[in-house]
């Protein structure tokens, strides 16, 4: 067997399902051909081959690269002014409906130009990248405007081929209502539904459609013409559901075969049982939940009960989640959720994957998929959720190259 990489002297969460915790190979070895796995196991039951590098890894653990799957990553200016407001006693709802929120980094976002975006995702994504992420999801969404919608899909797109990760796009056109269409919505909607959307699609700029599914954003019936008008563009959907209240929001997305239903604190049991049904994963959101003080879990025991997958993400942005650790997201989900560790991992490997639809290419270590990997300075996988801030991660691979 002709390999580019051995990587040996490890031992390997592989994440898969079944069998051991984690999927967990001790003494193990994984070789690495055109940037794919072509065989990974014990050691002791290594192949003949030929491998033109070798890494020796001295006894480190090796996960899947860790994925990203909900992040607001490009955005111009910050909001640690509302972080303030917030704390002498505002609410999300009042600073957004006093012209603060997202409507604030709309502002922002629109004066910044493309290579002053680039430059300030860039920075953010390298606390992403030092706690191992190798996917991220980025959104659209401060712009809203064509202009501006366009130029932050473009950053993202150049993000995914310059700076180290594989990039999924999101369009969120529709986020927030901007100010020049406070006074007629329906002509937003419209805008933002058959001009801005075609346009991105036509421009190669949209991996998914998403949307913001609230009493302060868009209804059920915005949103369900938004995704018709993402089937007719075979563009898979994903939503902003259920997070400050049951808007039926769960349902929604289930109606849709949404890829995944992200924050679901406020999701009640019909609309949890809709998302088994449907295969829908819950996306669940710590850093928004921690920073925002709410009270109100994810129904975690009701996911359980019905088979959901949980996914982890941190929601990346100025307002509400101002969260660059991936490992930070983790540790969140275990103390205020109380997802276990092994759950917590799988939620930023495998069901992440699943959450972008990239289930047969990363979020697992198997043969055929794509050597994407985090090599940690840890001694069970149980630390990458036990450690709040302390530097865990020894190296990472994309598609088999370190990165």
């Amino acid at each position: 067997m002709k390999a580019d990489r051995l990587i040996t002297d490890c031992h390997v969460a592989t994440m898969t399902e079944g069998g051991a915790a984690y999927g967990a190979i001790e003494d193990a070895a994984i070789l690495i051909a055109d940037g794919r796995i072509v065989w990974v196991g014990p050691r002791a039951d290594l192949p003949a081959h030929e491998a033109t590098q070798i890494d020796r890894l001295d006894g480190r653990w090796i996960t899947p690269g860790l994925i990203d799957c909900h992040t607001h990553l490009v955005f111009g200016g910050d909001r640690s002014g509302e972080f303030e407001q917030r704390l002498n006693g505002a609410t999300y709802e009042e600073i957004a409906r006093a012209g603060g929120g997202i409507v604030s980094s709309m502002t922002a976002t629109r004066a910044a130009s493309e290579d002053d975006l680039y430059a300030s995702a860039v920075a953010r994504l390298e606390g992403l990248k030092a706690t191992g992420v190798t996917t991220v999801e980025i959104k659209s969404g401060y712009g809203l405007d064509r202009d501006a919608e366009l130029k932050m899909l473009r950053v993202a797109r150049r993000i995914g081929r310059e700076a180290g990760v594989r990039v999924r796009t999101s369009y969120l056109g529709l986020h927030a209502v901007p100010p020049e269409h406070r006074a007629d919505r329906s002509a937003y909607v419209d805008l933002a539904i058959d001009d801005i959307l075609p346009a991105a699609h036509a421009e190669g700029l949209v991996d998914a459609v998403d949307a913001y599914c609230e009493p302060i954003a868009f209804s059920d019936a915005e949103v369900s013409r938004l995704f018709e008008k993402a089937k007719a563009l075979s563009l898979p959907v994903k939503l902003h559901a259920d997070q400050l209240s049951d808007g039926g929001g769960a349902a929604l997305a289930a109606r849709y075969g949404a890829l995944s239903a992200d924050h679901i604190e406020h999701s009640s049991e019909a609309g949890v049982r809709a998302m088994a049904e449907a295969g829908v994963v819950a996306v669940l959101l710590p850093g928004a939940y921690l920073m925002l003080r709410e009270t109100t879990p994810p129904p975690i025991a009701l996911l359980r009960q019905h088979g959901v997958a949980m996914a982890v993400a941190t929601d990346c942005n100025p307002g509400t989640s101002p969260v660059a650790s991936m490992t930070a997201a983790l540790t969140l989900a275990c103390v205020q959720f109380r997802l276990t560790p092994e759950e917590a991992l799988a939620g930023a490997t495998r069901h992440a994957a699943k959450a972008l639809g990239l289930s047969e290419e990363v979020g697992t270590l198997e043969v055929g998929k794509a050597a994407d990997l985090a090599v940690w300075d840890i001694t069970r996988p149980a630390e990458l959720c036990y450690w709040l801030g302390k530097p865990i991660l020894n190296a990472r691979y994309v598609a088999g190259v370190p990165a």
